[in-house]
């Protein structure tokens, strides 16, 4: 009856489990949601594009100066209790210059945005020794500048814009510099009664021989350093004073030297004539002989033998051209038969470059025993 009792619960414990299993919930397989369905893209109307910013709104803003004890000091610029009479305003992106005070001598304004010279700045500033405004954008300078700074002795122009020598330069200046502008026009009298200057640099322009009269240089009586290089001249500069020491002319176009050209030139010691286009036929034999060169360029020529010389010369360049011999003997400029025991007859040059044309070492004999001073050679 027992075991009977048993049995009956065992069973009941059995199907009250299996009808808790059968109502587990059974997991429901996924549903695909709808594709979406997109709208129709409507082109947009197109924007126009914003113009680049012009001039003067692409530059960059005023930087200022610090406090100065001076009250007329322009803000932009440094005005320095050690040197009272300089005005430092380089390099602070001013796009007009500023009123100079009275007191200043020198004037530094390289490195900005200036397009312009005018008067107006300078009306009390009768004293400025020195102006510099390289690296500006100068296209015009007014004549009327110079009239209210008689006594301005360096101008320094270069890397700007101007397109011809500014007109009314003081009859004092002493250094003009107006390298790399697009200078082609030289206007007449615009060196006149310019009795003190010495030098004269119009590198890096557009001057052709159309530019430069017989007369453009012919009241410097003082010039020194007369800089025309890299520009379209075919022909030597006429005119050039005779107190000349250094005549730059590299990057022309020149392939031929008159052969009294340097006669007068009574102090002309240095000569650059590299990268141009002059060759044997366009160099009389003796033009070089001149007993004031002291150093001689004639790189990048096309020169097919070594150019007579003075034996005063002491730096001779004739790399990057045509030449195949060097015959010491006759190119020594004096008797090589003379007593070697006397230095002071024996040519002086002491640097000699002949690499880049068709020689090959060694050096002739003949070249060593004429030029005993040479400490370089190459070749």
């Amino acid at each position: 009856m027992k075991a009977g009792a048993e049995l009956f619960s065992a069973l009941a414990l059995f199907l009250l489990m299996g009808a808790v299993f059968t109502q587990r919930p059974r997991p429901k397989k996924p549903t695909r949601r709808p594709p979406t369905t997109r709208k129709p893209s409507v082109p947009q109307p197109a924007v126009p594009a914003q113009p680049e910013p012009q001039e003067p709104t692409d530059f960059p803003p005023r930087i200022l100066g610090p406090p100065s004890m001076f009250p007329d000091c322009p803000l932009e610029c440094l005005c320095s209790p050690s040197y009272p009479n300089a005005l430092n305003c380089e390099n602070r992106n001013i796009r007009v210059i500023p009123v100079i005070p009275s007191r200043a001598h020198y004037l530094y304004l390289q490195n900005n945005y200036i397009s312009e010279v005018t008067a107006e700045p300078f009306r009390n500033a009768t004293e400025i020794r020195w102006v510099n405004l390289a690296n500006n954008r100068i296209h015009r300078i007014d004549k009327n500048v110079f009239e209210k700074i008689p006594a301005l002795l360096y101008l320094y122009v270069q890397r700007n814009h101007l397109k011809e020598v500014p007109s009314g330069l003081p009859a004092n200046l002493e250094q003009l510099r107006l390298g790399r502008n697009r200078i082609s026009k030289i206007p007449a009298g615009a060196f006149s009664k310019m009795g003190n200057l010495t030098l004269l640099d119009l590198y890096h322009n557009q001057l052709s021989d159309s530019d430069l009269g017989k007369n453009t240089f012919k009241d410097l009586k003082s010039l020194m350093q007369l800089n025309l290089a890299h520009n379209v001249l075919k022909k030597m500069p006429a005119g050039v004073p005779s107190t000349l020491i250094q005549l730059f002319l590299d990057r022309n176009h020149i392939d031929d030297i008159p052969k009294d050209y340097f006669e007068g030139l009574t102090h002309l010691a240095f000569v650059r004539l590299n990268y141009n286009q002059l060759s044997d036929k366009g160099l009389p034999k003796s033009v070089f002989n001149i007993s004031t060169l002291l150093d001689l360029q004639l790189s990048h020529n096309q020169l097919a033998s070594v150019p007579f010389f003075n034996s005063h010369l002491e730096h001779l360049h004739l790399n990057h051209n045509s030449i195949e011999s060097i015959n010491g003997t006759l190119l020594c400029p004096y008797n090589m038969q003379a007593d070697f025991n006397d230095l002071s007859l024996v040519p002086r040059l002491r640097y000699l470059r002949l690499d880049g044309n068709h020689l090959s070492p060694p050096i002739p004999v003949d070249v060593i025993m004429c030029f005993r001073h040479l400490h370089s050679i190459v070749i």
